[in-house]
């Protein structure tokens, strides 16, 4: 099986002080989602996992779309930390 190890964005004080903040929350969300995304590349009928990604997907883009309408300037900092593309929004 291959593991990933993925570099952390947000400091180790910080994670601790702050586990509610919408940064968090999506930077622990998009190592969910890169976890399970190298999982379903060994494990392709895994439908249970498929299902649980997509609801992670929509969890994390419900977030990011409430971070766009708060703070645009945290919300582009956020996506270029974390190299995820912007969603079309329509």
């Amino acid at each position: 099986m291959i593991k990933n190890s993925f570099i952390s964005v947000i400091p180790q004080e910080e994670k601790e002080e702050n586990k509610g903040s919408v940064e968090f929350q999506v930077f622990s969300f998009t190592n969910k989602i890169r976890r399970l995304t190298s999982h379903l590349e060994l494990h392709k009928k895994d439908f249970l996992s498929q299902r649980g990604l997509r609801k992670i997907l929509g969890k994390r883009q419900r977030l990011l779309t409430y971070l766009l309408k708060k703070n645009r300037v945290r919300y582009k900092k956020l996506i270029g930390q974390l190299d995820i593309r912007e969603p079309k929004i329509h």
